[in-house]
C-alpha cells in the first residue's frame, strides 16, 4: 500500500503480523521492526521471505525509501540521507508507531546512522547491518582484491571513482558476486526487485563520496546492535568496528559472522536470525 507521509509524498509500505496479540485476559503489544533496505536504488524485496521468520515475535514494516521501488518518484534533490532519515519519523507518525526497532541494511544503515544523529530519542532499538560510516575506499579495494584479485579491485576502483552505467556493468560482473560467500538461496530474488539506477549513480557519486556518519553516532540513546560479516568487501569489517567505537559504550552490541559477507542472513541465516531474535526480545 502507498502511505502519504507528507503532501505529495507516498511511500510503499507492507506490514506483516499483528501489533497486538491475545495474552490471557489482555492484549499484548509486540515490538514493531521497521526495515530500511540497501541500495541506493533498490527496494524492500530483498528482505522477503526470510524476515517472515521473525513475524512470530514482531510486527514487521517493509518500506521502500522515498523515490525507490514502488514508492512515488521524487526529484533528485530529495535523495539525501537527511530526508530518508526524517522519513522514518514521518512514516511512524502517520502509522502511529511509537518506539520502533529500526534495522538498516547497507545503504539503509547509512540512513539509520543519520536517523540516530537526527532523532536519537525516537527508536527503542536500532540495528546497523553490513554498513559503513564513510566511503573508506582503500578498505573496499583491499577486500575486493583479496576475494577477487586485481580485476575485482580495478572494477571497484573504477565504479566508486566514477559511478555510471558503464562502470556499474563491469562492477556487477566482477564485484557483486563477491558480496556473499554462498549463492543466493533464491535465484529469482534479484529479478523481483525494482532497481532505479539513476538514484544509485547520483548517490554513489555525490553524498556517499564525502559522508562521515561517525560524529552523529555519539547521540545514540538506545541499544544499537552492529552486525557485520567478516568477508564483506563493500562494507568491510573495519568499517563496522569504527561504528562500534563511535557509539556510546553503554548502548552498543557487536555481532560478527566469520563466514558471511554482505548481509549476514544471506550467508548464515540461522545464526543471523537467532541474533536478531535475541536482540528483538531483549528487555
Amino acid at each position: 500500500m502507498l502511505i502519504a507521509i507528507e503532501p505529495g509524498v507516498r511511500l510503499y509500505v507492507d506490514i506483516e503480523g499483528p501489533g497486538l496479540v491475545p495474552d490471557g485476559p489482555a492484549m499484548r503489544e509486540r515490538p514493531t521492526l521497521v526495515l530500511l533496505h540497501g541500495g541506493p536504488g533498490f527496494d524492500h524485496t530483498s528482505f522477503k521471505p526470510l524476515f517472515s521468520r521473525l513475524a512470530d515475535i514482531a510486527q514487521i514494516v517493509y518500506v521502500d525509501h522515498r523515490g525507490h521501488g514502488r514508492s512515488d518518484p521524487r526529484p533528485a534533490a530529495e535523495w539525501t540521507l537527511d530526508t530518508f532519515a526524517d522519513d522514518v519519523v514521518r512514516l511512524c507518525d502517520v502509522l502511529g508507531i511509537v518506539k520502533p526497532i529500526v534495522l538498516g541494511q547497507s545503504f539503509g544503515g547509512f540512513v539509520a546512522q543519520r536517523y540516530i544523529a537526527r532523532h536519537p530519542n525516537h527508536a527503542a532499538k536500532v540495528i546497523l547491518s553490513s554498513t559503513s560510516p564513510a566511503l573508506n575506499l582503500p578498505r573496499k579495494l583491499a577486500m575486493f582484491e583479496r576475494l577477487g584479485g586485481p580485476a575485482a579491485r580495478d572494477a571497484a576502483e573504477r565504479f566508486w571513482s566514477a559511478p555510471d552505467a558503464a562502470t556499474w556493468a563491469v562492477y556487477s560482473e566482477h564485484c557483486r558476486p563477491l558480496y556473499n560467500t554462498r549463492p543466493p538461496a533464491d535465484p529469482d530474488a534479484t529479478r523481483r526487485g525494482r532497481f532505479n539506477e539513476t538514484i544509485l549513480y547520483t548517490s554513489a557519486s555525490g553524498e556517499q563520496q564525502t559522508m562521515n556518519l561517525l560524529p552523529g553516532l555519539a547521540a545514540a540513546a538506545c541499544p544499537v546492535l552492529v552486525m557485520a560479516g567478516e568477508l564483506d568487501p563493500v562494507c568491510p569489517l573495519d568499517d563496522a568496528k569504527d561504528i562500534v567505537a563511535a557509539l556510546p559504550a553503554q548502548w552498543v552490541q557487536f555481532a560478527k559472522f566469520a563466514n558471511a559477507g554482505h548481509g549476514a542472513w544471506r550467508d548464515e541465516p540461522d545464526a543471523a536470525l537467532a541474533e536478531l531474535r535475541r536482540f528483538l526480545l531483549e528487555a
